[in-house]
C-alpha cells in the first residue's frame, strides 16, 4: 500500500472524523446509554449495534440524526478492545451528512459519548497515541525542551487530529488557563488538541517546531502542518499573530481552523476505512432507504444479466464465423507435395562398404596382410606359398 499522499483520496466535505481513546471501564455500557438518552429526548432518530466483522474484535455502535432539524447524519463508531490497545479502548468516528458539513451542528462525539454531568467522567477524550494529553483540556508542554520536541512530533503524526499550539504571552489568569476549545464551533471542539507553552518557552517551542517548519509568533498560535500535507499546502492561514486569553471569542483563530479542516488533505488510511466501513455495512436503514436499496440491487443484477447476454451472443457469433472459416478452408484442394530425392548414402553403409574392401585379397594391396591376419585370428587356414590354392 503507498504511502504517497497523492495515492489517496481527499476527504470529502461531508465527513466529520475524530479518534480517540477511552481508558475506563465498560465503554461499551456509557456508548449505549448515551445513546438511548439522547433517543428518549429527541437528539437523535434511532440507533443500533450490528455485529462487528469477523475480522474485528471491537464492538460496532450505529446512530443517525437530522443536524438542523432536516440534513440526515449517519455515524458509525467503532472500539477496539483493552487488549488490542493497552492504554485504553481506542475508538473511531465518522459521520457523513447530506450536505457538507457546517461546524455549527452538535458535535457526533458528545450523541455517542456523555458531555458534562455527572456521566462523564472524563475517561473518553484521551488522544489516540500520546499519553497525557486530551481534547478538552490546556495539555502544558514539557519544561524539557528535547522533550517537548518528541511530543509535538509525535502529536502531528495523528493526522485524525486538528493540533494547535498556543504561546501564553504572560501569565494568565484563571479564566485564561481554561481550555479555548469550549469557545470553539461544536464541531471544531472535540478534533481540537490544544498544546500550551507558558511565556518562557518561546524559544524552546519554536526549536522543537523546526523539523515541521512552522513557527508560534510570542502570544500567537499556530496549526501544525496535516500529515500527510497537500503539495501545495501553505501554513501562512493557519498562524494566528495574537490570541487573547481572556475568555473573549477567538475569531481568528476560529477562522484559521475552518480553514485548515477545509482543506482538500489525503485521507488517512484508517480513516478511508473507517469511512468505507460506514457507506458499505451500514445497517440502521428507514423502510424508505430499504426500497430504494433493493431496487438499486435490482437494477444492478439487470444490467449484469444484460452484459452476459451481449457476451453470450457475441461468443455465439464468433464461434460460428470460426466454423465458417473451417469448412472454407477444407473445400481449398491441397497442393501437390513436391518428389524427394533419393536419400543420400548414411554414415553405416559407408563405413560397411569400406570393410568390405579392405577384405579383398588382392595382390598387391595394402590391406591383405591385415586380412589375412584376421582369418587366421578367426580359424582360417592359409594356403601354403609352395602349392597353388
Amino acid at each position: 500500500m503507498s504511502n504517497s499522499a497523492t495515492d489517496r483520496a481527499a476527504i470529502p466535505q461531508t465527513v466529520w472524523a475524530a479518534r480517540g481513546r477511552h481508558t475506563g471501564p465498560e465503554p461499551e455500557d456509557v456508548v449505549r446509554r448515551t445513546l438511548r438518552r439522547h433517543k428518549e429526548s429527541g437528539d437523535i432518530d434511532d440507533f443500533a449495534e450490528p455485529p462487528a466483522p469477523e475480522d474485528s474484535p471491537g464492538a460496532v455502535f450505529e446512530a443517525r440524526w437530522r443536524a438542523g432539524g432536516t440534513v440526515t447524519v449517519r455515524a458509525r463508531l467503532t472500539l477496539v478492545p483493552r487488549h488490542v490497545r493497552p492504554q485504553g479502548h481506542e475508538w473511531r468516528l465518522v459521520a457523513e451528512a447530506e450536505q457538507p458539513w457546517n461546524e455549527g451542528w452538535p458535535s457526533p462525539a458528545t450523541l455517542f459519548w456523555p458531555e458534562g454531568g455527572s456521566g462523564d467522567d472524563g475517561s473518553w477524550d484521551h488522544h489516540p497515541t500520546v499519553a497525557g494529553l486530551r481534547f478538552r483540556q490546556v495539555n502544558a508542554l514539557p519544561a524539557d525542551d528535547k522533550e517537548m520536541r518528541r511530543r509535538l512530533r509525535e502529536a502531528a503524526r495523528e493526522a485524525w487530529c486538528v493540533n494547535l499550539v498556543v504561546h501564553e504571552a504572560m501569565t494568565p489568569d484563571e479564566q485564561g488557563k481554561l481550555p479555548l476549545a469550549r469557545l470553539l464551533p461544536p464541531g471544531l471542539r472535540h478534533r481540537v488538541v490544544e498544546h500550551r507553552a507558558a511565556p518562557h518557552q518561546l524559544r524552546g517551542v519554536n526549536w522543537a517546531l523546526k523539523d515541521l517548519d512552522v513557527e508560534v509568533p510570542r502570544g500567537g498560535a499556530v496549526l501544525l502542518p496535516p500529515n500527510p500535507a497537500p503539495e501545495d499546502y501553505d501554513g501562512a492561514p493557519h498562524r494566528v499573530r495574537s490570541v487573547f486569553l481572556d475568555g473573549s471569542e477567538p475569531a481568528e483563530l476560529v477562522a484559521a481552523l475552518r480553514h485548515f479542516v477545509a482543506l482538500a488533505r489525503p485521507a488517512p488510511h484508517d480513516a478511508a476505512e473507517a469511512l468505507a466501513d460506514l457507506r458499505d455495512n451500514w445497517t440502521l436503514m428507514t423502510h424508505q432507504e430499504e426500497l430504494d436499496r433493493e431496487r438499486r440491487l435490482v437494477a444492478m443484477y439487470a444490467e449484469a444479466l444484460e452484459a452476459m447476454t451481449k457476451s453470450r451472443d457475441l461468443y455465439k457469433q464468433a464461434a460460428e464465423e470460426a466454423l465458417e472459416a473451417l469448412a472454407a478452408y477444407r473445400e481449398v484442394p491441397a497442393p501437390a507435395l513436391p518428389q524427394q530425392r533419393p536419400a543420400a548414402r548414411t554414415p553405416a553403409a559407408l563405413q560397411q562398404l569400406t570393410q568390405t574392401f579392405g577384405r579383398l585379397k588382392l595382390p598387391g594391396f595394402p590391406g591383405r596382410a591385415k586380412a589375412a591376419a584376421e582369418d587366421t585370428a578367426d580359424g582360417a587356414e592359409l594356403p601354403s606359398p609352395d602349392r597353388p590354392s
